[in-house]
């Protein structure tokens, strides 16, 4: 399903299987090759979707810009210099990128962080994500939203009403709203996570879809199953071929095989959860005809005798009338001799 179609299906009150975004961002480094790797293992970990950046160097960042981010993991200290390694894809490579998807069968996005290339990715996605560090850029927001398709909004970094604004503007204009919580450390630790606020997202803004962009390490990827449990119906996460390689995106992302990890484990957890409405099962049908109770004989029962309390006890299997039928049978006739320890039913039983 495309997540344009996921997103106007969502409901509030149903836990359903997640969207999941394989975010590569600029992973690709400037290569065709490296980038169409990424789409495959992507689709191979069992991805909805593939998220890349589009972006100059010149348009996001000024040279004056002090990096935010572990610089033992990604050395460079301008935030210029480093968008300034990874743009040179342009339209050109996108629309390369976007029928290379459609060829392998995931769902093509990328996030755009200036005008141009938002007018370009218009042409080539049916979903606008907009990045947290645009969530103030309220002109962008508008412009993007004025395209008139879904957006998923990141909410990193954010005060509620910096949230607000953003989804006031985007409303504005009657587009369908997927907000993400985020927390913008890289890689965000464990006790920095806060997935609670997943829940404040869902009751602060109970008309937009929940979802959850991750910026932990990848380890077990509970953090994105816990993510789902609490509500968040799309999820993304950074994507990388080698998470062993140097960079500010490849160690704290994930790979095919965590993606695949994640994929396995809520197919396990969907399974645990089951149905939502209570309702006896059909597994525990011989539970119920077996491990209730009946109404017993207590000691032996004359034929025309007036049953009394006396003259009853419960006893399992559930074969006979049920206990919670007791003040109806205590006042009634023996209808034959009944023995010690028989499980009463209603034919042994007259008014």
């Amino acid at each position: 399903m495309k997540l344009s179609e996921y997103l106007k299906t969502y409901q509030p009150s149903i836990l359903r299987e997640p969207f999941i975004i394989a975010e590569a961002g600029v992973n690709h480094e400037g290569s065709m090759e490296l980038a169409k790797r990424l789409i495959i293992e992507a689709k191979e970990g069992g991805a909805d979707a593939i998220k890349f950046q589009t972006y100059k160097a010149e348009t996001i960042a000024s040279k004056d810009s002090p990096y935010y981010w572990d610089i033992s993991k990604e050395p460079t200290k301008s935030q210029y210099e480093l968008f300034k390694k990874y743009d040179s894809f342009w339209k050109n490579e996108f629309v390369e990128l976007k029928e290379f998807c459609d060829k392998v069968g995931i769902e093509f996005l990328s996030t755009a962080f200036d005008k141009e290339s938002a007018f370009f990715l218009n042409e080539l996605m049916d979903v606008f994500k907009i990045s947290s560090s645009d969530i103030t850029n309220l002109p962008f927001v508008e412009l993007q939203a004025k395209f008139n398709k879904p957006i998923i909004l990141s909410t990193g970094a954010s005060y509620l009403w910096e949230i607000q604004q953003a989804v006031d503007v985007i409303n504005k204009n009657g587009n369908l709203l997927c907000l993400m919580h985020c927390v913008l450390n890289y890689p965000t630790k464990t006790e920095n996570a806060h997935l609670g606020m997943i829940k404040d997202l869902i009751e602060k803004f109970p008309d937009v879809v929940p979802g959850y962009s991750d910026h932990t390490l990848p380890g077990e990827m509970d953090n994105l199953i816990y993510s789902v449990l609490l509500g968040a119906s799309v999820v993304e996460k950074h994507f990388t071929h080698d998470k062993s390689l140097p960079g500010n995106d490849h160690y704290h992302a994930m790979d095919k095989h965590d993606l695949r990890k994640f994929r396995d484990k809520w197919i396990y957890v969907n399974d645990l959860l089951g149905g939502y409405k209570i309702t006896a099962l059909e597994s525990e049908e011989p539970a119920r005809k077996n491990a209730r109770r009946s109404l017993v004989a207590a000691t032996d029962i004359p034929k025309g005798k007036i049953i009394s309390d006396s003259d009853l006890t419960w006893k399992r299997p559930a074969h006979g009338i049920s206990p919670s039928n007791l003040k109806q049978v205590i006042g009634m006739k023996a209808a034959d001799n009944i023995e010690s320890d028989t499980v009463l039913k209603w034919n042994l039983l007259i008014d």
